[in-house]
């Protein structure tokens, strides 16, 4: 195998970051930030919406992600173990982000390790 550290760092990401898909605590928030079906706007149906920790709107789950309130990669990765125990963290580090929120934030998250 010729893959270079980058490529091997990215596939083992990826992997841990597929099985956080079904970390249960990341749908105890989801079910705490519900609000209950309303008509969604882009569709006209109803649909379970959720209530963003940021900007307090309501949105339908395709608009909504589950965010690390402490980032899993703060300043810089320091190893594998730190990773993964970010990762899979508890509830109370998890927070129901709207996808505007959650791209703020990140790209602040992102500014902020690159200035270092």
């Amino acid at each position: 195998m010729n893959w270079t550290p980058g490529r091997i760092k990215g596939f083992i990401t990826s992997v841990l970051r597929g099985g956080y898909r079904r970390w249960p605590p990341k749908f105890e928030v989801l079910n705490a930030a519900k609000v209950g079906k309303q008509t969604n706007k882009k569709t006209n149906r109803e649909a379970m919406h959720y209530l963003c920790a940021s900007c307090q709107g309501t949105f339908p789950a395709k608009e909504v992600q589950v965010d690390h309130i402490a980032p899993v990669v703060a300043d810089t990765f320091i190893n594998w173990d730190t990773f993964i125990e970010r990762l899979f963290c508890e509830a109370d580090n998890l927070q129901v982000l709207c996808t505007e929120c959650h791209k703020k934030k990140s790209l602040q998250e992102k500014q902020k390790r690159t200035k270092k």
